[in-house]
């Protein structure tokens, strides 16, 4: 008798939340605490804000750069958020998944669903959502304030914003509510866990030695 050796393919995990959820930190810690994943890096016509670094915090892609990759197809996704476009560049994704590497994408809802909307096979077969929803109240503006670098008009529209992106929670697969970090990355962790060992998502893989007898 051989032992069998199952391979799985990647997941493309695209998590989703108002400003303050803690999606792009729950990514990246996830990300580089495991050697099996990876966080995509977003392109972005914005200008960078102070200490961010192109080609670690985005790709910062001059307007017209941006246009015309796009008509290129290499974008998995983008959108245009409050005058700027942002994007999943194709390259930062199949390699991974092919590889059966997990790709961690943070993306806002329009985002999200254009990934479901692609009619490629295997991004359908890889793609797990997750909605991260903040808590109301006076939790709420404690997060969205946390920055410190927006006015009050700017934190007036991004309660308003992080109200209108929750009312999407239900379009995804998961959905939890923030709790603090150690809760949100244990729960983060948990989903992804469960999700490694669907058994659609297992191939048969070379086998080993057959030995004599056994």
């Amino acid at each position: 008798m051989s032992d069998l050796i199952l391979q799985r393919g990647g997941i493309l995990c695209v998590v989703s939340g108002p400003s303050g959820s803690g999606k792009t930190t729950l990514c990246r810690r996830f990300s580089e605490s495991d050697s099996a994943a990876a966080y995509a890096i977003s392109a972005t016509t914005r200008l960078p804000r102070e200490g961010e670094v192109d080609g670690v915090d985005y790709f910062f892609l001059a307007r017209e750069e941006f246009e015309t990759r796009v008509a290129r197809g290499d974008f998995l996704e983008y959108a245009e958020v409050h005058g700027n476009l942002y994007g999943t560049l194709k390259s930062e994704v199949l390699g991974h998944l092919e590889a059966g590497r997990d790709v961690l994408l943070d993306l806002d809802v329009q985002g999200a669903a254009y990934v479901r909307e692609v009619s490629d096979a295997a991004i359908r077969e890889a793609l797990v959502d997750i909605f991260i929803l903040l808590p109301e109240g006076a939790e709420l503006v404690k997060r969205l304030r946390s920055r410190g670098t927006e006015t009050e008009e700017q934190l007036a529209l991004r309660l308003f914003n992080a109200r209108e992106e929750s009312r999407h929670w239900a379009d995804y697969s998961y959905t939890f509510v923030s709790a603090d970090r150690e809760i949100d990355f244990a729960t983060f962790r948990s989903i992804l866990t469960g999700e490694r060992c669907r058994s659609r998502r297992l191939r048969k893989g070379p086998e080993e030695t057959t030995f004599p007898g056994v």
